[in-house]
């Protein structure tokens, strides 16, 4: 049965996000360009009825795209430099983070407003909020920590005030934590440094941290395999992605890929990874055959070769969006409610 999945790249250097069909395995198709505010970063992020939101970073405004229509609905102010963001569960509460403000903005997704800024330290970046809501984990790039923060106030009372940071979880002043992603069990939030040759991984229950040593500088985003058993860290420095074992935190092999990655989403469906390739320069591959353009994703099928030994060459295609996708994610409108679906396409045609 075809599939009805859209993904959406980030283009930094177009102010656009360009929005890629998929109907099913290999099967892709530019469908949409949409035109957001100056140099937009972080990858769109969607609320379950469809809403999506991306930061425009040069503009200090978050821009509304429909997830239906492929438009931009609105554009709602926040802080200086907005760089990354997080939903809260249930969808009611946006975090923002500024980078040039060095705060948190708390967005009204209701009345489509910021209500709150909390501090938080020199540059943040990207976060990652806990399935239960009650915690989210922000990178403070300038500073080299990650901060806690208690969202229960946020979340059991709609209080924006009451939200506390309860810890600074020490990286290194020199690493610049870039972007993190918690664990599917939980227990542990893994960190992606620019400046530092390893990834950063903190136990939830204790704030403890170690390092996983990936033998170069330039971390850039984690996301793990639809079996919880691996994450995977791209390294734009050297133009792979890799993967460490989540129990033994070993790092087992690294996957070529373009020039440049950034951004990563995986399709847990059929395991299949998209990686943003934000370089200029066109790369060689190792892949006979495939010669890794810039401004393209590389699709990869992480069932074709072994994720836990470095043996086989996995499959991979490039897809073309716009100038310099710095981040991708996805979104599956059959979650959608089909009245849902049916108002919005009625919307559209009229």
């Amino acid at each position: 049965m075809a599939r009805n999945i859209q993904l959406f790249s980030t283009d930094t250097d177009d102010g656009t996000v360009s929005v890629i069909a998929k109907t099913g395995r290999g099967e892709h198709r530019r469908v949409e360009t949409i035109r957001v505010g100056n140099a937009p970063r972080g990858g769109v992020k969607f609320t379950k009825d469809g809403r999506g939101f991306v930061c425009n970073t040069s503009q200090n405004t978050i821009s509304e795209l429909d997830a239906v229509a492929l438009t931009e609905v609105r554009r709602i102010e926040v802080g200086h430099g907005p760089r990354g963001m997080a939903i809260v569960p249930g969808g009611r509460y946006l975090l923002v983070s500024n980078s040039g403000s060095n705060s948190v903005s708390v967005v009204d997704l209701e009345l489509n407003v910021e209500i709150h800024q909390v501090p938080i330290g020199r540059d943040p970046r990207h976060m990652g909020i806990t399935s239960d809501g009650r915690t989210a984990y922000v990178c403070v790039w300038g500073d080299g920590h990650v901060s806690k923060l208690d969202l229960t106030a946020l979340t059991e009372g709609g209080d924006a005030a009451g939200i506390t940071e309860v810890a600074q979880i020490d990286v290194d002043a020199s690493a610049h934590p870039y972007s993190l992603a918690i664990s599917p069990c939980g227990s542990r939030v893994f960190v992606a440094n620019t400046q530092a040759p390893y990834v950063t991984v903190i136990d939830t229950a204790t704030d403890r941290s170690q390092r996983v040593d990936v033998g170069f500088i330039g971390g850039r985003a984690i996301a793990f395999t639809p079996d919880g058993r691996h994450a995977l860290v791209t390294v734009e420095t050297v133009s792979r992605i890799y993967v460490i074992d989540v129990t033994s935190l070993v790092v087992t092999r690294h996957i070529p890929v373009g020039a440049g990655p950034r951004g990563l989403v995986v399709d847990a469906q059929d395991d299949t990874a998209y990686v943003t390739n934000f370089s200029r320069a066109t790369v060689m591959s190792v892949t006979p055959d495939l010669d890794y353009d810039p401004n393209t994703l590389t699709v990869i099928d992480l069932g074709s070769a072994p994720l836990d030994r470095d043996e086989g060459t996995f499959v991979a295609e490039p897809v073309y969006v716009g100038f310099g996708p710095c981040s991708v994610t996805m979104f599956d409108l059959d979650t959608l409610p089909a009245d849902e679906r049916q108002r919005r396409a009625s919307h559209i045609d009229a």
